[in-house]
Parts: structure tokens; sequence; C-alpha cells
């Protein structure tokens, strides 16, 4: 597996060379699944969090693009995300049908706005997921660590159900890292497909740190993905890196690898995450099904960035 790289394979080096480096691979922007925009009284309680605990320590994780709204949306459009996705996700029961209300206020003012939602397992998901789905949202957000739920729970069953049959995809943050909780790997994952085979999965965080099993899971599975968002990066090569011989499995996954960044929870610029995809040296057609087609797809985008029926 290659390890060096050409300047020109290095990425961009700044937030401001992002979309010329985007449209240099002739792509019409950036297709990131793993944005975050929330309430904002919610956000800050996540920033709160990271300032408080950080990956080991308070501190060690300094919110990057830590900005009012407005900012940062100017932030994702100069970078030229033909999408935004508004990921939150449900901490407690009697959550999430209010973030979906504020996901679906979101997309009213936020032209670009991938319509989002959340869920969380109790009686209500039966009926608000359904919902969600008839209101046209396109991504939901599951956080298994946040939440504290098992994937396989029965509440969550008419959920898994609604989804599986819209075929809508859900950014499920299931791995360990970098806080593992009661529920978090791959077998809850694994147990949860078993009975629902056709969703559409795409895990956040490539699974970090249980990387080969979930990319064992998106072999086995069409509808599991697994999502970039942070990998690679300095940060985390620091903390979690990448297992001997991963980057041979991205490349034969290339059609289930898709652009995730969380902005703008990271502790570095948006570029770094870019620069360390082109650092693997998959090559471009590989980049560019990550960062544009298979995300894409995913959220229904057409080739112009522009949201399809």
């Amino acid at each position: 597996m290659p390890t060096d790289t050409t300047p020109d394979q290095q990425g961009p080096a700044t937030d401001a060379e992002v979309a010329d480096w985007v449209a240099g691979l002739g792509l019409p922007g950036l297709a990131d699944i793993h944005v975050h925009f929330l309430p904002e009284r919610v956000l800050a309680k996540v920033w709160d969090y990271f300032d408080t605990h950080g990956w080991s320590e308070a501190g060690d994780w300094p919110i990057h693009y830590r900005l009012p709204e407005e900012e940062r949306l100017a932030v994702v459009r100069s970078l030229g995300l033909a999408a935004i996705p508004a990921l939150t996700y449900a901490h407690k029961p009697g959550m999430a049908a209010w973030l979906n209300a504020w996901c679906a206020d979101f997309a009213e003012r936020v032209p670009e706005a991938v319509l989002s939602g959340t869920f969380f397992p109790e009686p209500e998901a039966a009926d608000y997921v359904p919902e969600a789905l008839e209101r046209g949202v396109r991504l939901f957000k599951a956080h298994v660590t946040v939440g504290n739920f098992d994937p396989t729970d029965p509440l969550l069953d008419p959920v898994w159900s609604a989804v599986q049959d819209a075929g809508t995809p859900v950014v499920l943050h299931a791995g360990s890292g970098p806080h593992p909780g009661q529920h978090t790997g791959s077998e809850p994952v694994a147990a949860l497909l078993r009975r629902f085979p056709r969703l559409v999965l795409v895990i956040a965080h490539l699974g970090m740190p249980e990387h080969d099993e979930f990319a064992d899971l998106a072999e086995q599975h069409a509808g599991v993905h697994l999502d970039t968002t942070m990998a690679g990066t300095d940060y985390v090569q620091a903390r979690s890196p990448l297992p001997t011989g991963y980057l041979s499995r991205l490349r034969d996954l290339q059609d289930k690898i898709v652009l995730g960044a969380d902005f703008p929870n990271i502790p570095y610029p948006y570029a770094h995450q870019l620069q360390a995809l082109a650092r693997w040296d998959l090559g471009d057609d590989w980049l560019r099904d990550v960062l544009w087609h298979n995300g894409a797809r995913l959220m229904g985008l057409d080739q112009s960035g522009r949201g399809t029926p």
C-alpha cells in the first residue's frame, strides 16, 4: 500500500483551498453526510461536554468552529458542501420529536439543508418516525453512546422497520470510540442486521476503534456504509490509529465509504480531514466516490448538488 504522496496528493492545506481542490477533481462540491447543526442550547451543552471531557481529559478537544449559526453556515458554503445535514441526537425520552421539529424548521430556512431527524427507544417513536418520513426526512442520526441504548431495543422495532422499508439512511454512532458505552461495538449492530437486513446504515467514524469488525458488516450487507469522520487525521491517529492493512479494505469498499467530517465539533480545520483522505493515496477515483458520489447517492442529490424527489 503506497504511503508516500506527491504535493498534488496532499489535499488542501487550508479551508480557503478546499473548493478549488474539489473542483480540480471534477466534482460539483462535497457530499458530507456527517454535519451537525443543532438548537443553540443543545449545541452549547455538546461543546461544554467536549470542553470538560475531551478525548481523555479536559481541554484536549478544542472546538475549531465555535461560531454562531450564520457564520457556521457561511463556512460550510465556502467549503463547497452541496447539502447541509443537521444531524441531531436524543439522549433521553421526549427529546427526539422536539429535535425533529427543529430540523424541519432548519430545513425551511436553509435552502441547502438535508431534512434530517433522530429517534430514541420510546413508545412515541412508532409514530414520529413514520411522520418524519412522510414529511420527507432523508437522513436520520442515532448515537448509541450518548443515548445509552441497545440498537435492538424492542421499542425501536417499528422505527427500524419504517426506515428499512423507506430505504432512508441512518448515520449510526455505534463504535466504542472515543468513549465506550454499555451497548457500543459491532455485535449489537450485527444482531440488529440479522433482524433488519435491508437497513441502510452509515457507521460513523469508520466504527472506530472496531474498524475491522464494522468493515466486515459493510462487506456482508448491501446497505451498510462507513463514514470517514475524523479518520486518518493527526488528532485521531495519535489516539486510535487505523489497524495495519486497513487501507486495503477501504480501497475494496470504495462504494461503501462516505465523506463525514463532524463539522463543527472538530479540533482542527475542515481541510485537514480532506488532507487525511488524500494522504491515504487510494486514487482520484476513490476520492471522487468518497467525497461526492456515495454521499450524493445516499442523500438523494443529483449531479448539480440539488436534492432529488
